[in-house]
Formats: structure tokens, C-alpha cells, sequence
């Protein structure tokens, strides 16, 4: 099949997809619209699987003696915003541009994807290849990827689609929410009685503020900490005795989550408590086969700060895909069906008889 072939039918795909709904834990729709378009296209009908909504397919010929390589996107994303002049479930093309919830994040990567896949695997490669769809990407959740990768033989290397213009993201920042407690004691507003637990809060939110993690990277630079909601009190005339606040912990890959966690307890005297350490940093060498070619290919490797199916990937993997990530979780979400060309022709440039054992 030929690059302008792959390339007319990821529109005619993207398109489809758009004007199927699929909010997070709720793609069923959008996988069975991918599971029967992979029957339609594919022809090892016995090599297509689903689990939930997440839907994959496996090169023939699979030999447990050669590298797998896995092609991965989402197929859910975010509820459409405010401010939507368009419809956000229409796929509308105005010139080079496709307009859509899930165009951008990450429709034209998942597209793309699978239709280099095809390429790919009706070609000899020195890999095992796998397309995999997953779902809740967008909340992280554990019924996406993270359900299905017992599923899958062992992986020597992810190519994760995100919008990131192409550009090969080789860190991408983790991420642990913290909930926190501070307690004082409740009392009268107009007598001189209690403690005041929001008083006490500010030093130590201050606290936050200001620590710094002795360890920073190169590429993704420090741990970044901020304090993102702030509750307390029940009425204007009770002195709070508890303050609740969120704190959001990004993370670099010179620190596990579990890691930062402990430091954080040693380091700020109040109550907190990780909803979750399994979204930790994620990094690839710089010397890793798939770098070494998209360095020659002109390709700019760069650290990430935001998150992706990455963070729950036990293996090497590399963030790389159409689209402008400014332009996700926003109104009027587009995509440039040129973008989408880019990605097909590079992505093969980068994976095609690729090996991915050291040089």
C-alpha cells in the first residue's frame, strides 16, 4: 500500500472516529468502530484482539526471538470544554484543517499509527510489531493499557503517539497527588479561642512552595510541586480546625514516586497521603537506535512535562506524534491533514528496518 493510500484512508478514519464519542470509560463505541475497521484492513483477522475498549493487533509470523516493538495511542478523550464555536463531535475541514474533539489529542497519532503499522508489517522487519488503541488515557486509568499489557509478550521498545509535532519526546515527567491534612482547633470567631488551621496551612503550603529536590535533570529539570485546591472551614463565625489541600508532584526521572514521597514526609511536618505511585517518569538513552535515527532524520529530542501512557509503561519507549499539545483539552481542537502526512512518512523513516538491538 502506498504512503498516499495510508494517508487518504487515516483521514476517512480520523473523521470517523471524531463523530464517535469516546469520553474516557466510555469508548465502547470508538473501539468498535477500530476493532472492525483493523477486520476490514488487515488481513490476519486471527491476530486482532480486544480486551475492554482497548483493541490491538499483532504482526504475523510472531518469533519470540526477535525484539517487539509496540505502536501505541488513546482512543478516549477529555469532555469538550466551554467555548466550542463548532461542533465538537463533527468532524469539520476548513483548507489543511480537520476540527474535532480528539483530533489532535491523539486521533491523528492513532491514525497514524495504525496505518504505518500496516505498511510495516506487509514488509519484512528485523521486529515483532504490535498496534495497540487503549482507552483511559486521559484519567489514567486501570482499565487501559494497564489492563492489557499482561496480554502482551515482553517489549523492547513503545513508540507512544501524543501531539508533540513530531519532535521525540526522551523524558516525560511523572506525576503523585498528594492529599494533606493540617489540623488546629475549632472555636469561637469573635472570642480569642481555638487555633486557626488555615493560619497554619500557609507556613507549610509555604513549605511546598519553596522546597526544592536536591536531584535535577538535564532534560526535565527539577521536581516541580504546586498547590492546586485549598479547603476549609464550614462558616464565617467557626475557626477551622482542618485544612485540606491538593498538592500536584511532577516528578523527574532521577526520582521514583515512592522515593519523592518519602522525602516529602521527612521534610514537611503535616498529614499526606499519594492517591497512587504508579505514574512515575519515564526516560530513553540517548545513544537508544530510534534516537540515533531521528537525530539523522533532523529530529530534535526534547523532555516532556506532561503525562501520557508512558508513565505506566515497565519498559523503554519514546513519545512522538502529530499535532501541538497547546492545542489539546481545548475549544475548536484541530489537527493539519499535512500533519498527518508528516507523521506517516517519518514515522516510517524512523521505524522501518530498524534495529533495536545496540549498535
Amino acid at each position: 500500500m502506498s504512503t498516499d493510500e495510508l494517508y487518504y484512508q487515516a483521514i476517512d478514519l480520523l473523521k470517523e472516529l471524531i463523530e464517535t464519542p469516546s469520553i474516557s470509560r466510555e469508548e465502547n463505541n470508538a473501539a468498535n468502530v477500530l476493532e472492525q475497521y483493523l477486520k476490514n484492513i488487515y488481513p490476519y483477522k486471527n491476530q486482532i484482539f480486544r480486551k475492554g475498549n482497548n483493541v490491538w493487533a499483532v504482526s504475523p509470523h510472531f518469533d519470540k526471538k526477535r525484539p517487539t516493538l509496540l505502536l501505541n495511542s488513546h482512543i478516549d478523550t477529555v469532555k469538550p470544554v466551554s467555548g466550542w464555536e463548532k461542533e465538537p463531535y463533527t468532524a469539520t475541514e476548513t483548507d489543511d484543517r480537520i476540527f474535532g474533539l480528539g483530533s489532535n489529542d491523539a486521533g491523528a497519532s492513532l491514525v497514524s499509527l495504525l496505518h504505518v503499522f500496516i505498511f510495516l508489517t506487509e514488509n519484512q522487519q528485523p521486529y515483532n510489531l504490535i498496534f495497540l488503541a487503549s482507552a483511559e488515557e486521559e484519567v489514567s486509568g486501570k482499565n487501559g493499557i494497564e489492563s492489557v499489557l499482561p496480554e502482551l509478550p515482553p517489549i523492547s521498545l513503545a513508540v507512544v503517539g501524543e501531539p508533540t509535532g513530531m519532535q521525540p519526546a526522551t523524558g516525560e515527567k511523572g506525576l503523585m497527588v498528594l492529599d494533606c491534612s493540617v489540623y488546629g482547633k475549632s472555636g469561637h470567631a469573635a472570642r480569642n479561642e481555638g487555633e486557626n488551621a488555615i493560619y497554619k496551612a500557609i507556613k507549610i503550603i509555604e513549605n511546598f512552595q519553596n522546597f526544592q529536590f536536591p536531584k535535577v535533570s538535564e532534560q526535565l529539570g527539577a521536581v516541580k510541586l504546586s498547590v492546586t485546591q485549598v479547603q476549609a472551614g464550614t462558616q464565617h463565625n467557626v475557626i477551622p480546625g482542618r485544612c485540606d489541600f491538593v498538592v500536584d508532584v511532577r516528578t523527574n526521572e532521577l526520582y521514583k514516586n515512592e522515593e519523592a514521597f518519602s522525602i516529602l514526609q521527612k521534610n514537611i511536618n503535616c498529614e499526606m497521603k499519594a492517591r497512587s505511585f504508579r505514574l512515575n517518569s519515564s526516560k530513553i538513552e540517548p545513544d537508544h537506535p530510534i534516537i540515533i535515527r531521528a537525530k539523522m532524520l533532523g529530529l530534535q529530542p526534547f523532555g516532556s512535562p506532561t503525562l501520557s501512557d508512558q508513565a505506566l509503561m515497565p519498559f523503554t519507549s519514546v513519545k512522538i506524534g502529530p499535532g501541538d499539545s497547546a492545542r489539546s483539552h481545548t475549544a475548536n481542537e484541530f489537527i493539519l491533514k499535512s500533519e498527518i502526512r508528516e507523521a506517516i512518512d517519518l514515522y516510517i523513516k524512523l521505524l522501518d528496518r530498524l534495529s533495536l538491538e545496540p549498535a
